[in-house]
């Protein structure tokens, strides 16, 4: 939605819709229904809702026949307080965001339990080789001695 008259509208569909299922629908089937997100297209011709339901399979279809069976309220109520010429389709989209939060945190503790499994096992290992691998330089001692010998072999050349 980069056009701002798009996101206005947006965000006035997203109230507007709130408002209607909190007030005027009153249909049975519907229970605890939350709007999270509208997006419309460029054109402002079809709005898509987003929306989480609290409880069970049992209420989330419950639900979604109430939202499907207001639809047409729904579309001419937004039309008419918004004043456009067309109004807008609206399509119900149930969000996924919970299930995906839910998805990594599940992913996260996971890899925490692997973590400490690994901090566990590793809590008493030891160096495969020698406990300090990297190379030092040569002893002093021993640098003397081949320059010595370096030495000699320039006298010699010469």
């Amino acid at each position: 939605m980069a056009n701002p008259r798009v996101a206005k509208l947006a965000d006035q569909i997203h109230v507007i819709v709130a408002e209607m299922l909190e007030r005027r629908i009153k249909d049975p089937r519907l229970g605890f229904v939350t709007i999270t997100d509208v997006r419309l297209t460029g054109d402002s011709r079809d709005a898509t809702i987003f929306y989480t339901v609290l409880g069970g399979q049992t209420d989330l279809s419950a639900s979604t026949a109430a939202l499907e069976s207001a639809k047409g309220l729904l579309r001419s109520t937004v039309g008419k307080r918004l004043g456009l010429r067309f109004a807008p389709t609206l399509t119900f989209v149930l969000d996924a965001t919970e299930d995906q939060a839910r998805a990594i945190e599940e992913a996260l503790a996971r890899a925490a339990s692997s973590d400490e499994e690994l901090a566990a096992r590793s809590a008493g290992a030891q160096y495969a080789g020698e406990a300090d691998p990297y190379r030092r330089p040569r002893d002093e001692d021993a640098d003397d001695e081949d320059a010595d010998n370096e030495d000699a072999d320039d006298e010699r050349v010469e």
